[in-house]
């Protein structure tokens, strides 16, 4: 598998912007003033990336502004770099392909307005570039990691060029986790002590056999669906194996403390026996219901993760699902999708006009050790506040969507909205919604599926971890 390019900005010293690496206007200048220039230009690109330009971290000299000579030459620098900025070109030279542009983004169920007035402007605004790009930067941030103790009996203490998907999945689950604990207004603090929530969180993503959700517990799990160290592996395979990491975990959580390291039930809809046959998954509000109910033990609703894959297209996605595709990041529920070019997974959180933007996960960082109690932990390398954009018609077909419901009423919003979404899909809805299902054609075959009852209803016992029966139909309200 061949990664994405590495245009991530670094936010050391070593960006030739914060070395103030630019041309020389002159070379008559004295020396004094020469530095005194060189000052006067890391002080204006500090200013000029700030929000609500600060899509990149840049380090500002304390110094900078210390020069009396720097001053006439303010002006005009900043009038030209906000020029270079705003036409893009900057963007793209500095690691993202293009400025984002005064369309409104939709990003994880929350729509943000990008004015043009605003776009030019020194001032933040409740729903501009400032405010969106503090949500985005606060978003767990997963890539590729080197350096860790290796992967069960191989070799393997790094996941370059083959994890990209392993890591994309863990940005959704962990945004999920983000949601429940902390809510989708949380914005990571710019001081410590960080909350302890978001430090266990941080934990449970860990590179080692210690964390529950970790890329070797994740490769174990999967095993049955192909996942291995070394090998690349598609979306449906990696919702299953969530899925079985996710029972493996609460069985061995049950037994030893009683305590629930994954906070809500998990659904995997499908809508063929083997996931990769096409056709429009299915959500069952039953199958829904009753894992709720067996996930708390009672009469209640939990809190549900629903992961969705979906085969839009042969080699490349059909046009036809591409606005379906946008209007579910208008959903309160989203948690965004698995996707990416064919063979280059990222996580896909946001989109603005026919652009996606995502968190890229092929950026080789060292592996770390955040340990669950350490609310002084640098998570630095766990936010990104690059962003990155992708033409939606490039996206493998090959992808899955997430959903996180809180409560009943909320996955009682989601199916409105489904169901809305499939009036508008002219006969090739991603996804369809119904109430209940019925025995006579069997929908999946998996090896811990124990069947459904003689008079057709669903018992208890007849659910596994994902919410999947034997023989059933699946009949549209």
């Amino acid at each position: 598998m061949t990664s994405l390019p590495d245009r991530g900005v670094s936010s050391s010293s070593s960006d030739p912007l914060c070395e103030g690496n630019i041309a020389p206007c002159s070379s008559s200048s004295e020396q004094k003033e020469d530095c005194s220039l060189k000052q006067s230009k890391t002080s204006i690109l500090s200013c000029v990336f700030n929000s609500p330009f600060n899509i990149f971290e840049v380090h500002q000299d304390s110094s900078a502004n210390k020069s009396p000579k720097s001053s006439s030459g303010s002006y005009d620098w900043s009038r030209v770099l906000r020029r270079i900025v705003c036409s893009g070109s900057m963007w793209r030279f500095l690691g993202t392909s293009k400025v984002l542009t005064s369309s409104d983004v939709w990003f994880l169920g929350k729509c943000y307005k990008l004015s043009s007035e605003e776009s030019s402007s020194d001032s933040d605004s409740e729903s501009g570039h400032a405010t969106f790009l503090e949500d985005f930067s606060s978003r767990i941030w997963i890539t590729y990691r080197r350096g860790f103790d290796a992967i069960s009996d191989s070799k393997y203490t790094s996941d370059v060029n083959w994890g990209c998907m392993v890591r994309s999945s863990q940005m959704l689950v962990a945004q999920a986790l983000i949601f429940h604990h902390l809510g989708r207004s949380w914005r990571r603090p710019s001081e410590k002590p960080y909350n302890p929530e978001y430090i266990g969180i941080l934990h449970m993503f860990g590179d080692s056999e210690a964390c529950a959700f970790s890329i070797h517990n994740l490769l174990q799990a999967g095993n049955s669906y192909g996942l291995a160290a070394g090998s690349w592996v598609g979306p449906y395979a990696m919702c299953r194996a969530w899925q079985t990491l996710v029972r493996t975990n609460r069985e061995q959580h049950e037994v030893v403390d009683g305590n629930e390291s994954f906070p809500m039930a998990l659904y995997v809809v499908s809508g063929d026996e083997d996931g990769e046959r096409g056709g429009a998954p299915v959500v069952c509000i039953d199958v829904a219901a009753q894992l709720c109910c067996d996930f708390k033990g009672q009469s209640t609703w939990s809190p549900i993760l629903l992961l969705v894959p979906l085969v839009l297209g042969l080699d490349k996605i059909n046009p036809r699902y591409i606005p379906l595709l946008k209007e579910t990041f208008t959903f309160p529920q989203s948690l965004g999708i698995l996707g990416g070019k064919p063979g280059t997974s990222t996580y896909i959180a946001g989109v603005q006009d026919d652009r996606a933007l995502y968190l890229d996960p092929h950026e080789v960082q060292m592996a770390v050790d955040i340990a669950a109690d350490n609310i002084e932990a640098d998570t630095s390398s766990y936010h990104c506040s690059t962003v990155r954009d992708l033409a939606l018609d490039l996206i493998d077909p090959s992808l899955a969507i997430g959903f996180y419901c809180r409560d009943k009423d909320d996955f009682d919003d989601f199916c409105s909205r489904a169901t809305e979404l499939v009036d508008k899909a002219n006969g090739a809805p991603l996804f369809t919604v119904v109430q209940s299902v019925q025995p006579s054609k069997q929908m999946y075959n998996q090896d811990d599926v124990l069947g459904i009852s003689g008079d057709g209803n669903i018992n208890v016992e007849d659910l596994d971890a994902s919410g999947e029966t034997g023989e059933e139909e699946w009949q549209i309200l």
